[in-house]
């Protein structure tokens, strides 16, 4: 319900002045403190947190804006962030392409493991292969994201 509202009333409505791109600033600063807690929670309660569908798509959606391309293919500026030159390398020199979802061969996994950045080890709570699902899924072309968040929201 959350995530319905943020993306369908907040982030359109005029008169909140938050953008995507303010909320983006540092983000790899805070992904840990926002998702990382409850994905302890969920592994403290039920072994791993797969039963999360919300956080995973998220940082999901964290890896695919790191990419630097649109959902219609437009490039965009990355909002400041101390590690997203690192990021990025790891993605796009690692061979990364838009259209071509097979192109994904393992670039995230040293991402979604760094415990530095998520608080945990996303692969050990049991959702690093559900994100780079997600992940697959949002990179198949112009549209996928959207796409990608109706599956998943509905």
């Amino acid at each position: 319900a959350f995530m319905e509202e943020l993306l369908t009333e907040r982030f359109p409505n005029p008169y909140i002045p938050d953008t995507c791109q303010r909320l983006c600033v540092d983000i790899s600063q805070m992904v840990g403190v926002r998702f990382g807690v409850t994905i302890k929670a969920y592994m403290e309660k039920y072994g791993d947190a797969g039963r999360l569908i919300a956080i995973p798509l998220a940082i999901a959606g964290y890896m695919r804006y790191l990419l630097g391309i649109g959902d219609d293919g437009t490039p965009y500026e990355l909002a400041p962030d101390p590690i997203n030159g690192q990021l990025q390398k790891d993605l796009l020199e690692g061979g990364i392409k838009i259209g071509e979802p097979e192109s994904l061969t393992g670039q995230l996994h040293p991402i979604l493991s760094n415990e530095v950045i998520f608080g945990v080890d996303l692969y050990k709570a049991g959702i690093g292969e559900t994100i780079e699902q997600m992940f697959r899924e949002e990179i198949e072309g112009p549209g996928a994201v959207r796409k990608t968040l109706r599956k998943y929201l509905k």
